[in-house]
């Protein structure tokens, strides 16, 4: 069985040779549709990715809030009052909520940064020390974010975003353990951020900001209450709940109905991936849909070249009939055709993808990915486009190959 198959394979490319032109222009139409399906998915998915990543640029799962008026009265107290968070707020939620995994409270406040001749407006944010690891605040090679010893001592120390180091240095200049002034008080560089691809600018781009201890911005600044409070839940799945739980004991602690959503601002990032998620996940299905069309058109020219195929070799089915082939077998040999067009087509498909992709990969088109994300070429698209290269070649040679399994030899032979 294996030598027969083995033949019809061999008959296959002389069949090929005969019809060189026919035969090309329809493994072109499958390469193509195989092109249109890969490059569609591989963007889509780059795209995906790139916008991931803008999105995780300022922390992943986070959840920001701060207080506001309330709307609803409250056990005789009138609404429309405001509603003050202050730092110990922060350690009495950690306390009393067990799915918050990182706290911190949070002031802003625009300073002058002067370093010699070279001056510079920036935000600078007050925090405690893990609000650099949620917030991807990574510090570049010799450098490091405010520690527990600069929060517990009050220290002058500044970690600078690495737009901000090259505007008051110099691009790439040192920036690390030299002495600026904020707001004319003097405060040591001990850090510069790692370049990041931040597209939610927080309160500012982060790579233009400074960052100093809680307590440091407290003691020089003066602020009798927190501008927000920014947390991460240990698990993403309990982050409903997480916020059920700030809003009851919040609202046990400021007596406000802990059902009244507008006594506190809230900001959740999960939100945002959720609605991402789900967008790219349509997207990529309309992407597929357009790449399957362009590839089913190709499955039609397959078709189109097997019925012309079973028409000119009717006499050759005859004979191969009254030998004794079987119906079973003459449906085989006309697949197992449409299935090497196919395989063809694909691999060409294939090939010239990778390649396309490659150059998108490639540091010469590095500015022009910088905005739309890499193509990737993933095992998901991989898989996906075998799938449909499959069922879209299955398809094209079923009906064909039935009309020749189903032939009557004795018609066939007086073709």
């Amino acid at each position: 069985m294996i030598l027969y198959y083995l033949k019809l394979v061999g008959q296959f490319f002389q069949d090929m040779k005969h019809q060189k032109l026919r035969t090309f222009l329809t493994i072109l139409g499958i390469m193509w549709g195989t092109v249109a399906v890969v490059l569609l998915l591989s963007f889509g998915l780059g795209m995906q990715k790139f916008v991931d990543k803008q999105m995780h640029g300022m922390g992943t799962n986070l959840v920001m809030f701060g207080g506001r008026r309330t709307t609803l009265a409250y056990r005789g107290l009138p609404k429309g009052r405001w509603i003050g968070l202050r730092e110990e707020d922060a350690a009495l939620l950690k306390e009393r909520i067990p799915e918050i995994q990182f706290i911190s409270p949070e002031n802003l406040l625009q300073v002058r940064i002067d370093f010699q001749r070279a001056y510079r407006l920036a935000n600078c944010s007050g925090s405690y020390p893990e609000y650099g690891v949620a917030r991807n605040l990574f510090p570049e090679p010799g450098g490091r974010y405010i520690d527990r010893l600069d929060q517990d001592n009050k220290r002058r120390t500044v970690f600078i975003g690495n737009q901000l180091r090259d505007q008051i240095f110099s691009p790439g200049g040192k920036a690390v353990g030299r002495v600026i002034l904020l707001n004319g008080i003097p405060f040591t560089v001990v850090g510069v951020m790692q370049d990041k691809i931040q597209g939610n600018r927080y309160m500012a781009a982060d790579g233009e900001s400074a960052f100093i201890a809680f307590s440091t911005f407290r003691e020089t600044f003066g602020r009798r209450y927190v501008g927000r409070i920014i947390c991460q839940p240990s698990d993403p799945l309990q982050v409903d709940r997480m916020k059920s739980e700030i809003y009851r004991v919040l609202g046990a602690k400021y007596k406000f109905d802990p059902a009244d959503k507008e006594a506190l601002w809230m900001w959740d990032t999960t939100e945002g991936d959720k609605f991402t998620r789900y967008f790219f996940l349509g997207f990529q299905v309309f992407l597929a849909l357009g790449g399957a069309l362009t590839l089913l058109v190709g499955g039609i020219g397959v078709a189109n070249i097997m019925y012309v195929v079973v028409r000119e070799r009717r006499r050759e089915l005859g004979i191969k009939a009254a030998l004794g082939a079987t119906p079973n077998m003459i449906l085989m040999q006309f697949l197992l055709e449409t299935l090497l067009i196919v395989l063809f087509g694909g691999a060409a498909g294939f090939a010239f993808s990778y390649g396309v992709i490659r150059v998108f990969q490639s540091p010469m088109l590095e500015q022009a990915t910088r905005y739309i994300g890499k193509p990737v070429l993933d095992p998901v698209v991989v898989l996906v486009s075998i799938s449909l290269l499959g069922l879209i070649g299955f398809a094209a040679g079923w009906a064909p190959a039935r009309r020749a399994a189903n032939m009557d030899p004795v018609q066939a032979l007086e073709f």
